[in-house]
C-alpha cells in the first residue's frame, strides 16, 4: 500500500500542476492514503496562502477530480481507480508556525569573542 500511496501522490503532483483552473493556488501534495480496495483515495495537500485561498484551491481540486483521476488511470495500472477526496494538511504551516516561535524564543547568536 505504501508504494500505491506513493505513485499516486507523484501522480496526482504532477497532474495538479498542468491544471489550468484560476481558483488552485500552489498546492503541495504531502501525501494520499488509498483504501485497501482502492475504491477511495484522501489527498492531502497544503495550500500556500490565506484561508480563503486554501478553500478555493480545494474547491477547484474538488471539481477537478474526474481529470485527476483519469491521470491516475492513464498513468498507473491499478485493479481499480480510486475516488479522490482531498483535504487540507496543517502540518506544514503548524510547521512554519514551531519554526518561527523557536526563532523567536531562541536566543539572539552573537560573536563576542
Amino acid at each position: 500500500m505504501r508504494r500505491v500511496n506513493e505513485a499516486l501522490r507523484e501522480v496526482l503532483s504532477e497532474s495538479i500542476g498542468g491544471l489550468k483552473d484560476p481558483r488552485i493556488g500552489f498546492v503541495t501534495v504531502t501525501g494520499v492514503r488509498a483504501s485497501p480496495d482502492l475504491r477511495h483515495a484522501t489527498v492531502y495537500v497544503s495550500v500556500l496562502g490565506s484561508a480563503r485561498k486554501r478553500d478555493a484551491t480545494l474547491a477547484g481540486l474538488t471539481s477537478s477530480h474526474g481529470v485527476l483521476q483519469a491521470a491516475v488511470n492513464r498513468e498507473l495500472r491499478l485493479k481499480r481507480t480510486p475516488q479522490l477526496a482531498f483535504e487540507y494538511d496543517p502540518t506544514v504551516e503548524r510547521g512554519v508556525r514551531l519554526s518561527a516561535l523557536i526563532d523567536e524564543l531562541a536566543p539572539e547568536e552573537h560573536a563576542d569573542d
